[in-house]
C-alpha cells in the first residue's frame, strides 16, 4: 500500500480540524480544501490548495459546482494497482486523492428552525459532499474516508506507524459513510414528504 501523499479537506463540523490538518501537513502530505475550510486552515498558518486551483476549473453557480470534476472524482476512484487505471490518470493529467475528510450541509439542522423556507431547504441539500464521500467510501481499498472528527486520532497513529491506513479501518470508515449517507437521504425524503410545493408551505401532524 502506497502512502498517503494528498488529502481533501471540505467540512462543515470544523472541529479539531486544524489539529489534524497539521500532523497531516507534518508527514508531507498536500492539503486540498474549500472555501470555510481553507480559509480555517490557512489562518492557523497551513498552505492549502483550493480545489479550483487542483481542478482549474472554478466554483460556479453560488457554490453549488465546487468538487463535482473528474480531477477530484478521477482521483478517488482510480484503483491504483489497476494498470489500466494508472495509464487513463496519467493521460489525463488526474492525481490521486488518498485521504478525504468530509462532512454535509446541516439539512435536518436547517429544517428544524420555524422560519425555514422551502427554497432554503433546498439550498441546504449537499450534492458534493455525499458524492466525493460514497466514491471514496467505493474505493476503500485505496483510500481513507472520515466523517466524523473521532476517527482523527486513530487515522492519524496508523499513518504515522505505516504511511498510511489499515485496510480493516479504511473499511470501518467507509461503512460509517453509507450509515451517514442513508441517514442523510431519509431525513431529506421524509421533510420532503411534508411540503405542499404548489403553496410553499409544510404539512402539520406528520
Amino acid at each position: 500500500m502506497k502512502k498517503i501523499t494528498r488529502a481533501l479537506l471540505s467540512l462543515t463540523d470544523k472541529s479539531g480540524i486544524e489539529g489534524f490538518a497539521t500532523e497531516l501537513a507534518n508527514l508531507d502530505i498536500e492539503l486540498l480544501s474549500t472555501g470555510g475550510t481553507a480559509k480555517k486552515l490557512r489562518e492557523a498558518g497551513l498552505t492549502v490548495m483550493d480545489v479550483s486551483e487542483f481542478t482549474g476549473f472554478p466554483e460556479m453557480l453560488d457554490g453549488r459546482v465546487k468538487t463535482l470534476h473528474p480531477k477530484v472524482h478521477g482521483g478517488i476512484l482510480n484503483q491504483r494497482e489497476n494498470e489500466d487505471h494508472r495509464k487513463q490518470c496519467a493521460e489525463h493529467g488526474l492525481q490521486d486523492i488518498d485521504l478525504i475528510a468530509v462532512n454535509l450541509y446541516e439539512f435536518e439542522k436547517t429544517v428544524a428552525d420555524p422560519g425555514c423556507t422551502l427554497a432554503n431547504a433546498i439550498e441546504n441539500i449537499d450534492i458534493g459532499g455525499p458524492t466525493m464521500l460514497r466514491a471514496a467510501a467505493k474505493n476503500f481499498n485505496d483510500v481513507t474516508v472520515i466523517v466524523d472528527p473521532a476517527d482523527y486520532p486513530q487515522v492519524l497513529k496508523e499513518v504515522k506507524e505505516t504511511g498510511n491506513t489499515s485496510l480493516n479501518t479504511r473499511f470501518r470508515l467507509a461503512a460509517k459513510v453509507f450509515a451517514l449517507t442513508s441517514r442523510y437521504d431519509t431525513a431529506i425524503s421524509k421533510w420532503l414528504d411534508k411540503v405542499d410545493v404548489d403553496n410553499n408551505s409544510f404539512f402539520s401532524g406528520e
